[in-house]
């Protein structure tokens, strides 16, 4: 499942040289959905047009599908030009905040301390914001997985995966991951089109370190 954050009335990040961040990181999803099929992989994108489904759309969308796997895409607005980092959810405990996230839409509700699982439902169901709590060390492999991909066609690039209160990643009930490329403020449309094919690439392989494309959940 890609993610191709924003579109619609919501442009996300632009850019002083043109790039607005709902059009790249469709442009990446397509990419990337043309070399993970020729992997083998079944891949369904959240958006293929200029649509901006809402955050809960997006994870509805993924969980109706069994072992998926979910990464949106985003572009940056600041950091340094031509970096790129894989984020997994970390979910905080209720007080408040005391600073903001640096992640990708990162859900400011939430502070930077560690939360006990809350209770499960009466029904024994999970609640819809926490889904992603059970997944939380796969989310952090896959992200590992994918960062040490990332940080090879993009130099530069942290070593390490990062945590990060991510609103879209939250009620997804599967692997999910956000991957964020620097920075549209730095950019053009075309710097953005040569980065797309070594991200696809850079994704197909971390997915493959993390799932087999033989094995379940592929097509």
């Amino acid at each position: 499942m890609l993610d191709p954050a924003h579109g619609g009335t919501d442009p996300g990040a632009r850019g002083q040289n043109g790039p607005i961040e709902k059009d790249v990181t469709l442009q990446f999803a397509r990419v990337a959905r043309v070399e993970l099929v020729r992997q083998g992989y079944r891949v369904v994108l959240t958006r293929d047009d200029d649509s901006n489904p809402s955050y809960d759309d997006r994870a509805a969308f993924a969980n109706s599908y069994h072992d998926a796997i979910f990464i949106t895409l985003h572009i940056s607005s600041t950091g340094t030009p031509g970096t790129a980092r894989a984020y997994f959810y970390h979910f905080w405990s209720p007080f408040p905040p005391q600073s903001k996230s640096a992640a990708p839409d990162a859900d400011e509700t939430n502070p930077p301390a560690p939360a006990p699982a809350p209770p499960l439902a009466a029904s024994g169901l999970i609640p819809w914001n926490e889904a992603q709590r059970n997944y939380a060390d796969a989310s952090h492999r896959l992200a590992d997985q994918l960062q040490i991909q990332l940080a090879q066609p993009f130099s530069g690039s942290p070593a390490m995966s990062k945590a990060g209160a991510i609103r879209g990643l939250r009620s997804v009930a599967a692997p999910a991951v956000a991957i964020e490329i620097s920075s549209v403020a730095d950019s053009n449309a075309a710097s953005f089109t040569a980065m797309a094919t070594p991200l696809a690439v850079s994704i197909s392989k971390g997915i493959q370190a993390f799932r087999p494309a033989n094995s379940a959940g592929a097509k």
